[in-house]
């Protein structure tokens, strides 16, 4: 093992904080609820605050398997985007028509999330500082060139900027040239903001039950029947939340969503001096324009969090506990840090950790309906989730009101990415697709005949 990796601690470093909220009692015997919403990540806990606000009488239950942001949203970058198409150039290329209505829709849902952090004085260090998208290769230089034209022309806030410009925002060696969204991405320290979130539902009046997995979800002559382990919720209506977590509840979903592995690095805090030989005065989030991207930022004592690059579908696609640690990844994703910033040799890292991402064949979230219209879900947002599952509650709320609204109207919302195979063929698929990828980056950007024919039916996989 690294020696940098040496002493790391094998938890999400934002879990190990202090002021985690104390679990709630576990469900035990029968309720009722006017909305059940399973789920007490972002997806579910955003859903519950805006059905609140909307409708202060509606009862709504929060049901989880086991405590806010356990999973995906306690554990990713913090990277809170505007963006509800998982970038810009992916929305483009899959809703062109719409794309306006998409960015439009994104900076109003990332207002919006600044204001409720500030209406329910939510302490997660949520700073708009935008992201920089970084070039490591004359091939990903000349693609960010071509996305700048594209969003400056729809009034994008982006600025590009040459290898000079970029150094002088954050000093790499590595570095070839920038874009940065100025004002299209904030930092957050994800953890707080679950239990930022959680509280402010409370305050509205949600109901609570931690450590209650949902088993099975039927029809009953009241609504829908959620049954846990020791007890039966009966409600009119259901969101599910669950993200990769909940293709057992809902059949049909499994046929979309694959678990995903991601991996990330925490250092120890910089120094003043470390600090100062790297720049990054303005704190934006970072990410490389790889096919295989690093992503990367500043926490609030000046770690870096480090993360990304080799996600890992695991053949057969089984959720377990202890692939939230791979060695090997942590060693690669080490190895690229001190390869980016050399100026940083002998920094070492506290935490490590992985945690699966809910991933679908367009990247970004889809939505829809089950049991008569009475369920609704949303899922799918590999990886850009912490922002984009505010505008997934609207959707998820919207279909469960039974009349066709601004947001339900959409072709990004009417229409389902193409599915994944059946295991075996799954497994082969993907893993063809992540060494093409791999061998795309180690080949200027050049897409083999397998990218191409995905490009071809409107697929267009990167990592």
């Amino acid at each position: 093992m690294l020696p940098a990796l040496k002493d790391a601690d094998p938890e999400p470093y934002w879990l190990t904080q202090p002021g985690a909220p104390a679990p709630a009692d576990p469900l035990d015997g029968v309720t009722t609820a006017d909305l059940a919403v399973v789920g007490a990540g972002y997806s579910g806990l955003w859903t519950a605050l805006l059905a609140k606000e909307r409708e202060p009488g509606r009862d709504v239950l929060v049901i989880e398997a086991g405590t806010a942001g356990w999973a995906a949203s306690g554990r990713n970058g913090g990277f809170c985007s505007q963006s509800v198409t998982h970038g810009f150039d992916n929305g483009l290329s899959r809703f062109p028509d719409e794309m306006d209505t998409l960015e439009r829709l994104g900076r109003a849902n990332l207002d919006a999330i600044a204001a409720t952090v500030e209406r329910y004085g939510i302490d997660c260090d949520f700073a708009r500082t935008g992201e920089l998208s970084v070039a490591t290769a004359g091939w990903q230089w000349a693609q960010l060139r071509e996305e700048y034209a594209a969003a400056a022309a729809r009034g994008a806030d982006v600025v590009l900027l040459d290898r000079d410009a970029v150094r002088a925002e954050v000093d790499s060696p590595t570095y070839r040239g920038g874009l940065w969204d100025r004002t299209g991405c904030a930092m957050v320290d994800p953890a707080r903001l679950v239990w930022g979130l959680r509280a402010a539902c409370r305050s509205l009046g949600v109901r609570f039950h931690d450590n209650s997995p949902v088993t099975a979800i039927s029809r009953s002559r009241a609504g829908l029947d959620l049954r846990t382990w020791r007890g039966r919720v009966t409600a009119r209506q259901v969101a599910l939340a669950t993200g990769a977590h909940g293709t057992g509840l809902l059949r049909r979903l499994r046929h979309f969503v694959v678990p995903v592995y991601d991996y990330v690095l925490m250092t120890e805090p910089l120094s003043a001096d470390q600090l100062a030989s790297i720049g990054w005065r303005r704190r934006q989030g970072i990410g490389d324009a790889g096919n295989q991207f690093h992503y990367y930022r500043l926490t609030a004592d000046n770690r870096i969090l480090w993360g990304g690059y080799d996600a890992v579908y695991y053949n057969g696609g089984r959720i377990s506990p202890e692939r939230d640690q791979r060695d090997a990844t942590f060693e690669v994703l080490a190895a690229h840090f001190a390869a980016t910033f050399p100026q940083l040799d002998g920094v070492r890292f506290s935490h490590k950790w992985g945690g699966v991402i809910d991933t679908c064949s367009r990247f970004s979230g889809f939505f829809g309906t089950a049991h008569g219209g009475r369920l609704a879900y949303a899922v799918g947002y590999t990886g850009l989730g912490v922002g984009a599952t505010r505008f997934g509650a609207q959707v998820m709320l919207d279909l469960l009101g039974g009349e066709p609204t601004a947001l339900t109207r959409l072709r990004m919302v009417r229409s389902k990415p193409a599915p994944f195979p059946p295991e075996p063929l799954r497994s082969g698929v993907i893993q063809l697709t992540r060494w093409s990828i791999a061998q795309a980056d180690r080949h200027d950007g050049r897409r083999n005949l397998w990218l191409r024919t995905l490009d071809r039916v409107g697929l267009g996989f990167d990592s």
